[in-house]
């Protein structure tokens, strides 16, 4: 098997950046009880390693990480680079960061037609570790969070 070339951990942050870009539609994973579930998630900003991501009330996600908020969300793109982000999620609150997504966001005001739609929700996932794996390497590197 072939070795992957050694990365540089200065190199790390911008390649998992790029990854994330590329990728675009992250898997998140949360915990139903004992039960692992994923589903693919569409995000509607991030901010660094920090994602957001918009859901409605009535999607399985919301009891499911309002008992437990440790989530998982995986990236991997074309090459098969991974990101891999272990965040906690909370539901945004911040009125000017609601609006500034919604603004932002097409497909939001097209289904959702209102900001002030109960039925919405936006989860903040804050990053506790990033780890980025670059092809089939088998190895993760952590990416440092400043």
């Amino acid at each position: 098997m072939p070795q992957p070339a050694p990365l540089d951990p200065a190199e790390l942050p911008a390649l998992a950046l790029a990854t994330m870009k590329s990728a675009k539609f992250p898997v998140l994973a949360t915990m139903d009880g004992d039960q692992p579930r994923v589903r693919p998630v569409s995000p509607v900003k991030t901010d660094g390693f920090i994602v957001y991501v918009a859901n409605l009330r009535r999607y399985g996600k919301t009891a499911e990480l309002a008992a437990n908020p440790k989530a998982e969300l995986c990236y991997t793109d074309d090459d098969h680079n991974q990101v891999r982000i272990t965040a906690t999620a909370e539901i945004l609150t911040e009125r000017a960061q609601i609006e500034d997504i919604w603004n932002s966001n097409a497909l939001l005001r097209t289904y959702l037609r209102d900001i002030n739609n109960p039925e919405l929700i936006i989860y903040k996932f804050t990053p506790h570790r990033v780890r980025y794996m670059k092809e089939w390497a088998l190895e993760y590197h952590e990416v440092r969070l400043s």
